[in-house]
């Protein structure tokens, strides 16, 4: 039998389960604890009244809070693209093209140097709190490159996804057509047994709204359930697509129509936002504010990919968010945790009630508005994941 945990003394703990404590979303228990056993949390209460346990962790006055959930991330890559961030410093726009740099590393990589790429950004995410994320292909843009990434990914998350249609491989460049069949056949029955999702990003210079039905709708034929990279550079169907297909995320939002916001709440589709893109691009903010509003589901990632958003700090796009985008430090870390969650169509990640998995992170400050309040401070203390302490 597995032994019991308990984590007391804790000064603000966030469940995001709106029945116990404030009855905020956010569910936060003042002076409280949470009990762990094996890999599941089994308890979340006031600390006076926890109940016996075989061990004993003191909080010390700290927030805990759920693990961050990244829905969203490109990890499977070789090389980086300093120059092109120097240049786009100094003036440079920033479009889809520059994808091209780094499928020519990728491809020229070794399984085992693309799989030390992942484990090294994997613990550097870690470290800062996040215990659950998504991660895709899209790099290789051949049968054998998409499909051997999402081998290695598969070692390491159970939320894999085949993008192989992020853009359109440069030997087919004067045929997408061809390229959208390579996908939708060979390439995806290659791909599918190895990965959840699939994802296209649907945007002037990848792949318009006709192209990107076509993929996705193979894709759902295939066992994935389809997400996509919609509406960041510029207004198009993506967002409706995604809604059309029953999507669990359209990622980006950044250029929507008052139909596409209104298409999104009334739907379960969540609106995963990206602000380390923006930031790295310095471009038009998504206006969060605008979603919540009107009552869309909406969630926080990185975006960590070599090109336009190389960051794996949840952290750091809260802070983002909070200054730049409208959401309070409440939805922010909602939206980094349980709307993270949402977006991988997950209940047993991203809060920290009975049945949950124990992934959690302790932070060195008495509450989690501290993330947006101090921004760029190494705050994360702790991190257990599936009931380990892991940091």
């Amino acid at each position: 039998m597995s032994s019991s945990t308990v984590i007391t003394n804790i000064a603000a703990l966030v469940t995001n389960d709106p029945s116990l404590g404030d009855h905020s979303p956010l569910g936060l228990v003042r002076d409280a604890a949470l009990v762990i056993e094996g890999d599941r949390v089994v308890w979340t209460g006031e600390s006076s009244k926890a109940p016996a346990t075989d061990n004993r962790v003191d909080a010390a006055g700290r927030a805990v809070l759920p693990g961050f959930v990244d829905s969203h991330s490109h990890l499977l890559f070789a090389g980086d693209r300093t120059e092109e961030f120097n240049a786009r410093m100094s003036g440079r726009a920033y479009s889809a093209g520059g994808i091209r740099t780094t499928v020519a590393a990728t491809r020229a990589a070794s399984d085992a140097e693309l799989e030390a790429g992942l484990t090294r950004y994997l613990a550097e995410a870690l470290r800062q709190g996040t215990t659950t994320f998504e991660t895709k292909s899209g790099y290789g843009l051949t049968t054998a490159d998409e499909s051997r990434a999402l081998r290695v990914a598969a070692r390491h998350t159970d939320e894999v996804t085949f993008l192989g249609a992020h853009i359109v491989a440069p030997e087919l460049a004067d045929d997408p057509a061809a390229y959208v069949d390579l996908v939708t056949g060979e390439m995806l029955d290659a791909c599918a047994p190895h990965a959840r999702w699939i994802d296209v990003f649907c945007e002037q210079g990848a792949f318009d709204g006709d192209q990107a039905r076509a993929i996705l709708t193979a894709g759902k034929a295939k066992g994935l359930h389809p997400r996509i990279h919609a509406n960041q550079l510029s207004y198009g169907p993506g967002v409706q697509l995604a809604v059309e297909l029953d999507a669990a995320s359209a990622d980006h939002c950044t250029h929507l129509t008052d139909a596409d916001v209104d298409a999104l709440a009334g739907s379960r589709t969540v609106a995963t936002l990206l602000p380390g893109a923006e930031f790295s691009t310095r471009a038009r903010w998504p206006d969060a504010r605008r979603l919540i509003d009107a009552g869309a589901t909406v969630a926080l990632s990185t975006d960590c990919n070599p090109g336009s958003s190389f960051t794996s700090s949840v952290p750091f796009c809260i802070a983002l968010a909070v200054r730049d985008m409208g959401m309070t430090p409440d939805e922010a870390v909602w939206s980094a945790t349980a709307g993270g969650a949402a977006a991988l169509r997950r209940d047993d990640v991203g809060r920290l009630t009975p049945g949950a998995y124990a992934d959690l992170t302790l932070l060195d400050a008495p509450s989690h508005v501290h993330l947006a309040y101090r921004p760029g401070v190494p705050l994360v203390a702790g991190v257990w994941r599936r009931g380990v302490r892991r940091v």
